[in-house]
C-alpha cells in the first residue's frame, strides 16, 4: 500500500486498486450533507427518517444528471482531445465512466430535484418542503466535496501570483498554459462560497417572519449559489463553450434570475 497524492494505492500481486481520495471527499460530503438536512427535517416537523431513503435517490439522480451535464457540455480542452459529445454517445462505456471526462454541479441539482420530485410523489411528502431541507445539505455537501477537486489538480482558474496561488502539476495544465505553474484556486473559492450560502440559508431559517413560505429556502440558494459560479466563470481557462457562449456561467445566469423573480413575485402576492 502506498500514499500517493491523488489516493491510496493497494497492490494484490500484479494488480493495483486505488481509492482515490476525491470519492473518499465527495462521499463525505454527501454524508455530512445528510446529516445536516436530518437536523433540519426534524426541525420543519417532517419525518427524519425519510431522509437516508431519499438519499439513495438524490445521489442516483444526482450522478445522473451530472454525468448527462458533463457529456452535453464538454470542456474545451475535452473537445481538443476528440471527446466531445458525439464521443460520449457513440461509446457508452466512456460515457458512462465516471473517471473519463467529470461531472457537472447544475446537472447534479437538476437530476436531484427531479428525483426528489418523484420521491415525493411516491411517499406523499410536500415536495417544496423537502426542496428547502435539502438544500441546506446540498450547500454543505457541495462546500466539501470542492475539496476532492484539489486532490484532482482540477477547477483552477487564471494564473496568479496572489499569497493563496496553487501549484498545478505540468500534466495537468492546459495546453497554453504549461509554463504557467500558480493558478487561481476556483475549487477553494466555490468551497467557501458555500459555505456563505449555507450560513446565509441558516440566518434566513432562523429569523424567518410570518410571511415565510415554502420553497423560499431553496430559491433563496438557487440565487446566492449560481450567483457565485456566475462570477468565478470568469476565473475559469477551461470554461465549457456552446455556440461560443459560456454554458455553465450562461445558465447560472438565467437560473439566478428567475429565482429572483419568483421569490419576489410569490411575496408581492
Amino acid at each position: 500500500m502506498t500514499f500517493a497524492f491523488d489516493g491510496i494505492h493497494l497492490f494484490f500481486g500484479s494488480h493495483d486498486f486505488t481509492i482515490y481520495y476525491y470519492g473518499i471527499i465527495l462521499m463525505s460530503g454527501t454524508l455530512a450533507g445528510g446529516l445536516l438536512a436530518q437536523r433540519f427535517a426534524q426541525k420543519m416537523g417532517e419525518d427524519s427518517d425519510k431522509l437516508w431513503d431519499l438519499m439513495i435517490w438524490l445521489i442516483i439522480g444526482g450522478i445522473v444528471g451530472a454525468r448527462l451535464w458533463h457529456v452535453f457540455t464538454p470542456s474545451p480542452s475535452l473537445v481538443a482531445s476528440g471527446i466531445t459529445t458525439q464521443y460520449y454517445l457513440t461509446h457508452p462505456l466512456d460515457l458512462i465512466n465516471l473517471r473519463r471526462g467529470g461531472l457537472g454541479i447544475p446537472g447534479a441539482v437538476l437530476g436531484g430535484a427531479l428525483a426528489l420530485y418523484l420521491f415525493s410523489i411516491k411517499n406523499k411528502l410536500n415536495f417544496v418542503r423537502w426542496l428547502d431541507i435539502s438544500s441546506f445539505g446540498l450547500a454543505l455537501g457541495q462546500a466539501i466535496g470542492r475539496w476532492g477537486n484539489y486532490f484532482n489538480q482540477e477547477l483552477y482558474g487564471k494564473p496568479t501570483d496572489l499569497p493563496w496561488k496553487i501549484f498545478i502539476s505540468p500534466e495537468h495544465r492546459m495546453a497554453d498554459y504549461q509554463q504557467v505553474a500558480y493558478y487561481h484556486p476556483l475549487f477553494l473559492y466555490e468551497s467557501l462560497w458555500n459555505l456563505l450560502n449555507l450560513s446565509l440559508l441558516v440566518l434566513i431559517f432562523n429569523k424567518r417572519s410570518s410571511n415565510y413560505k415554502d420553497g423560499d429556502i431553496f430559491l433563496t440558494y438557487l440565487i446566492i449559489y449560481p450567483l457565485g459560479r456566475f462570477l468565478l466563470d470568469f476565473l475559469r481557462v477551461d470554461a465549457s463553450v456552446l455556440n461560443g457562449i459560456n454554458a455553465n456561467q450562461t445558465f447560472m445566469g438565467i437560473i439566478l434570475l428567475f429565482a429572483a423573480g419568483t421569490l419576489v413575485w410569490r411575496h408581492q402576492k
